[in-house]
């Protein structure tokens, strides 16, 4: 599940969460774990400017921060970063951030990573926001190097070019996994060649099946063969039959329900999902997330 309190745009975010903050975010990282979540993730934005902050917000926790801060508090649990716009900083400097994160939470981080969308974020750092997509690219492989096994990575491209410079702690993993996310024509293929998995941009279900296919076509071309894990973000949940307006869209009802419903997506070919639940309190989140624990996930 994507974190509440970390990014509070007014798509999703719950009334409650304005007056949030790190004890809150601890004790929803603490439930995910006891709960048998498989990842809890965290959305990485520098700034917001004027004209996107009435939909947006302003708040918007730094993933490296928020993940290593939740490590300390957990112990099973992966640490996602959905997703990272990792064209904004140098590979290097990336590298440095998430190889310590994943050495100090013993192997559990998912770099998911993202070409960004907000023009101004990109100016004011230098950053070419219409070559963005071929940033991503380079930078995608340029992290391969620098989270690698090697204390001193190597890459020679186009716009990085590093090699005879050490970097340790190295990450407690061989391989991260990194997911790439993002939904466009251009993102689903970034995923299928270069990621070890994808991350869609709240694809409804009827479109999830052809880009599904896509990637399948596109990997099989490739001759790529290896691990790819394919997610979903799921409708908002309600376990139950809730006491107030939690809007048309959210799936709710029994476990079995909910399961029944849920398990459409394995059918598709999905192979992770995402869960979000609506809720009034913290109390009422964590309450849900225990419940979806287990009454729900064993039945998946």
């Amino acid at each position: 599940m994507q974190l509440p309190v970390q990014s509070q745009s007014t798509i999703y975010a719950e009334g409650w969460e304005a007056a949030a903050g790190p004890g809150d975010l601890v004790e929803i990282a603490r439930s995910a774990d006891r709960a048998g979540f498989g990842y809890l993730a965290s959305c990485d934005h520098v700034a917001i400017p004027r004209r996107l902050a009435p939909a947006m917000s302003t708040v918007w926790y730094d993933p490296v921060a928020t993940l290593g801060f939740l490590a300390g508090v957990t112990e099973r649990v992966r640490l996602l970063s959905h997703v990272a716009v990792v064209g904004l900083r140098h590979p290097l400097l990336t590298a440095k951030q998430y190889a310590t994160l994943d050495h100090l939470a013993g192997g559990r981080l998912i770099l998911g990573v993202g070409a960004g969308h907000v023009r101004e974020e990109f100016e004011v750092l230098g950053v070419d926001f219409d070559r963005r997509g071929a940033v991503l690219d380079e930078s995608i492989d340029a992290l391969r190097a620098a989270l690698g096994p090697d204390e001193f990575p190597e890459h020679h491209g186009k716009l990085y070019d590093f090699e005879g410079l050490g970097q340790q702690p190295r990450p407690a993993q061989e391989r991260v996994p990194v997911w790439v996310g993002g939904s466009s024509p251009a993102a689903v293929r970034r995923a299928a060649l270069k990621g070890d998995g994808w991350l869609p941009q709240g694809d409804p279900r009827d479109r999830l099946p052809a880009q599904i296919e896509r990637i399948r076509r596109l990997r099989d071309e490739a001759g790529l063969d290896g691990p790819f894990t394919i997610g979903a973000i799921t409708e908002p949940l309600h376990l139950g039959t809730p006491a107030w307006d939690v809007g048309r869209r959210t799936l709710t009802g029994p476990p079995d329900a909910l399961a029944e419903s849920l398990r459409a997506y394995r059918a598709m070919g999905v192979d992770q999902i995402q869960v979000r639940f609506r809720s009034r309190s913290r109390t009422e989140l964590t309450d849900q997330m225990a419940a979806f624990g287990a009454e729900v996930a064993p039945l998946l």
